[in-house]
């Protein structure tokens, strides 16, 4: 038999670190409040940023296409997985963004690394924010090209970096970096990104995840927030389990990297398709995204209420916790030791209340933190009583 005491042992580590993960099982559907083990809370650590997730037209539309498909899609796209669903989903997402073409990819993960991966080799460079998601990370070292990373949303650095690297004998370079920073929820440079991109001879990658249906006039992210056209942000990859509040994601670009992508990236070549009940909820998520910007709008108003609010609270209660600075539906409170992190997440939730205290590896050492979510779902009420809650957990 395998011996596995040493894999024991690091678990038992792990714990004595206060770093052990553990799942919560719901019993509810997602939203505003779940129920776990028969118990109702306040869910503010959901990625559902629009309450779409349990939408009754998002749900009706994967029920009727259910009926109509069936469940499974039964093979890859290239052999015969791909369905007049999935081809109308790229066609409104492309429309959506701006781009000429988007491509759709089971997991947010296998999109990045199937675009770095497809598009750079050995003789390439790639120069990543340091603190971009793992999954653009991987992919960047995946690659075998030569793989840097740069402080966080540090133009200079980045610049210097690009310099001192050697660009002769590089065949391609491409910058990648979030567009909202998933632990931090402050926003990527996209705009002086994009201009050092140019100046470089460099294609500019954006990981979207986060912003997709909630930045921007018309919510289609951080192209659109920053208002970058296909030129200067020829790359954006976004998820369709977070605000859009299905499952999967795409990546939208030009005529030519899309074609590359289905000719080249293997997590998109090998692998099944989404389920197309998946495509048509993401296809019936995207129109109320687009003919409701009252929920983006709602959902701002509740983020300008919590950060006021906490803001208020953390200078009056003296505590050690600070509030980072955040531009988008996440707002992390900064806690620093892991312990402590978990013990408030714990008497959130004997209130009630889920936030989840997010620790290393996912950040820094020393930089444990509460990662709060708002959604457009929550009322305010809800955050009001968050707020309440908190003072009565850091006082």
């Amino acid at each position: 038999m395998p011996d596995f005491s040493e894999l024991q042992q690091a678990l038992f580590e792990r714990k004595r670190s206060h770093l052990y993960r553990t799942r919560q099982t719901l019993e509810s559907a997602q939203g505003a409040r779940v129920c776990i083990g028969g118990q109702w809370y306040n869910n503010f650590c959901s990625n559902d940023y629009l309450g779409l997730a349990n939408h009754p037209d998002v749900v009706d539309a994967f029920k009727q296409a259910a009926d109509q498909y069936g469940v499974g899609s039964g093979a890859s796209h290239l052999v015969c997985g791909h369905s007049d669903i999935h081809h109308q989903l790229e066609q409104a997402l492309a429309r959506f963004t701006g781009r000429d073409r988007a491509l759709l990819f089971s997991t947010g993960y296998m999109a990045n690394l199937g675009v770095v991966t497809a598009l750079l080799g050995k003789r390439d460079r790639v120069f990543e924010d340091k603190l971009n998601h793992a999954s653009l990370l991987d992919a960047g070292l995946l690659s075998g090209a030569r793989f840097q990373r740069f402080l966080h949303n540090d133009i200079h650095n980045l610049q210097n970096k690009l310099k001192r690297s050697d660009k002769k004998t590089a065949t391609r370079t491409l910058i990648v970096v979030d567009g909202v920073f998933s632990m931090d929820g402050d926003l990527a440079l996209l705009p002086e990104l994009a201009d050092l991109a140019q100046h470089n001879d460099a294609w500019l990658m954006v990981d979207d995840a986060h912003g997709f249906g909630v930045l921007g006039d018309n919510g289609a992210g951080c192209a659109d927030h920053f208002q970058l056209d296909q030129q200067q942000l020829p790359i954006i990859m976004g998820t369709l389990g977070k605000a859009v509040g299905s499952f999967g994601a795409f990546v939208a670009g030009s005529h030519a990297l899309i074609e590359t992508l289905i000719q080249y990236a293997k997590p998109y070549i090998y692998t099944t398709a989404l389920p197309p009940a998946v495509a048509a909820a993401s296809l019936a998520s995207l129109a109320v995204i687009q003919r409701e910007p009252s929920r983006r709008e709602h959902l701002y108003r509740l983020i300008t209420l919590f950060k006021q609010g906490i803001k208020q609270l953390i200078g009056e209660s003296q505590t050690s916790v600070s509030l980072l600075d955040s531009q988008s539906a996440i707002v992390p409170l900064l806690i620093g030791d892991s312990e402590k992190a978990v013990s408030i997440s714990q008497a959130l939730a004997q209130r009630n209340i889920l936030v989840s205290a997010i620790r290393p590896p996912t950040v820094p050492a020393g930089t444990a933190r509460l990662r709060v979510t708002l959604t457009a779902a929550h009322t305010q009420e809800q955050v009001q009583q968050l707020l309440d809650v908190f003072a009565e957990v850091l006082c």
